[in-house]
């Protein structure tokens, strides 16, 4: 589907727990084949980072284009992190950032948001999140990254990530209103999820409707799933 001017998009969102599958053995190039499969134009990736000392990129940068299609973009502050406390975007070659601001969001763990702005195909806001484990914190989170975007001019917005928010009912009232929340499956754990601690929500201009994931061959790459979604333009 495709509006006048603006292509449909696919979207991804997935925790990779820095490349440490669910049989406990860590590889990178499982995340890629598996970021590769989405074939997804756009993905929030969590965890993308390790968490100690320079925090150190988990998948290696400079194979991320040839295996996925898509490039990270420039969000980390240092050259030896993909993202912004764990949160990494990778997207078409096509996209190029024209906005940036990285949050450090409130609450007892150190969690951290990106939003970022990109233009080409489509203009579009993508918000990067990683929220933390308690509710008390993911609602202060929430309401810093809600007051965030106030502040920036108007732009057609999507927030994914991991919200850690188990319920479908409460938890997530401070972006209700101004979004919608997709409907997504559940993702954790990925070998018999049950909780949907992955979500998107995006503005009022556009519909995202969740996609089947392909299928993956093997061990999980992450106790995570990821999340598909197509986004249209209404």
């Amino acid at each position: 589907m495709m509006s006048d001017s603006k292509p449909s998009l696919r979207l991804a969102s997935w925790n990779i727990r820095a490349g440490l599958g669910t049989d406990l053995r860590r590889d990178a190039g499982r995340v890629l084949d598996g970021i590769a499969a989405l074939k997804a134009d756009i993905v929030a990736l969590q965890e993308a980072d390790f968490r100690m000392g320079q925090r150190l990129s988990a998948l290696p940068r400079d194979e991320i284009l040839d295996r996925t299609g898509l490039f990270p973009l420039p969000i980390g502050r240092n050259a030896v992190s993909l993202g912004w406390h764990g949160n990494a975007i990778l997207a078409r070659p096509d996209f190029g950032i024209c906005g940036l601001e990285r949050l450090d969001l409130p609450g007892l763990e150190p969690r951290g948001a990106v939003i970022v702005d990109l233009d080409g195909p489509a203009s579009l806001r993508i918000v990067a999140v990683h929220l933390g484990l308690l509710r008390l914190s993911r609602r202060s989170q929430l309401s810093a990254i809600r007051e965030a975007l106030q502040r920036l001019p108007s732009r057609p917005t999507v927030i994914l990530g991991d919200f850690n928010e188990r319920s479908r009912r409460v938890g997530l009232g401070r972006i209700a209103k101004p979004f919608c929340l997709v409907p997504t499956g559940a993702t954790f754990p990925s070998r018999r999820p049950f909780l949907p601690l992955d979500r998107i929500a995006h503005s009022h201009e556009m519909q995202v409707l969740p996609l089947p994931l392909p299928a993956m061959r093997g061990t999980h790459a992450s106790d995570h799933l990821p999340l598909l979604a197509e986004l249209q333009w209404l």
